[in-house]
């Protein structure tokens, strides 16, 4: 078990090493090991689906606390006639690798009878495939959901004094869900997590969608740490082939591989997001 105050802080530094700009909010993901007996993670962790028909054993959590007001944004990629009921989202204050595993079978009762757990459970009729939506935490303690941009508070009393993780109960109907990410609004801007690569936004419909998708055509910086010392010369994408390309920004963090994917897909530098060209050969050292 990894005591409270040190796995914050260990998540709150692993965001930050993660944050490309002021207006990031970081990489928000799924918690790898966090997850229940029946759901199996892919695409970088945004990707969550039931491993047999069953209504139950599906808990995931977020990667990272999450801020107050900050939507975390998801849609149904597969759902069944089977069973009666659909997705749970809410809140705890216990981080997830403080854990025991196996994961209890469902966020409602087995979690929400326990303190530091709030979870509320979601109508079938907004959960069928293709279904997206959003839901978050209010400065006063609510979980409030939003379909189709119409916001409803469901539940109050949400504990604000500690560190809050997402958590999703992939229950009854819901087979599969894919994380879209977070946004956070304010007067006058808006922040928002790592964009997620434009191969997994523009899915939709059942999971047999992602048969042609391989981990190899996922590029962003979600996954990755910004390397420090010296001798970390590992591109940043890929992490496994030299980094042998310089930025203009100055940052010499890609392969030539992953660069001319990277400013394909895009056009931006994946630390700081300084727009970058395309490649040229006297880059290469």
């Amino acid at each position: 078990m990894v005591k409270q105050s040190n796995n914050t802080n260990s998540v709150l530094q692993s965001e930050v090493s993660h944050r490309c700009s002021l207006l990031c909010l970081g990489p928000l993901n799924f918690h790898r090991q966090a997850v229940g007996e029946k759901i199996c993670l892919s695409h970088g962790g945004r990707l969550a689906e039931k491993t047999e028909a069953t209504f139950k054993n599906g808990l995931v959590f977020s990667n990272r606390p999450v801020r107050v007001r900050e939507r975390i944004r998801l849609r149904v990629q597969r759902d069944s006639s089977i069973w009666d009921g659909a997705l749970r989202v809410g809140f705890t204050t216990v981080p997830p690798s403080a854990r025991s595993l196996p994961l209890p079978c469902m966020a409602i009762p087995n979690l929400t009878n326990k303190s530091g757990h709030w979870a509320v459970p979601l109508d079938e009729s907004v959960c069928e495939a293709g279904s997206e939506l959003e839901f978050w935490v209010s400065h006063g303690g609510s979980i409030y959901v939003a379909v189709n941009s119409r916001p409803c508070k469901e539940l109050t009393g949400v504990d604000l004094s500690q560190p809050l993780w997402a958590m999703i109960d992939i229950y009854g109907q819901t087979c599969s869900i894919l994380l879209l990410g977070s946004e956070k609004r304010k007067l006058l801007c808006t922040r928002r997590s790592c964009p997620p690569p434009e191969s997994l936004t523009s899915l939709a419909g059942s999971v047999s969608d992602f048969s042609d998708f391989t981990g190899d055509d996922c590029i962003s910086c979600l996954e990755t740490e910004v390397p420090t010392g010296k001798k970390n010369k590992t591109c940043v994408v890929c992490m496994v082939k030299e980094a042998r390309i310089t930025l203009p920004c100055g940052h010499r963090c890609l392969c030539k591989h992953c660069n001319s994917r990277v400013f394909q897909e895009f056009g931006t530098c994946p630390l700081c997001r300084h727009k970058i060209r395309a490649p040229s050969a006297e880059e290469l050292v």
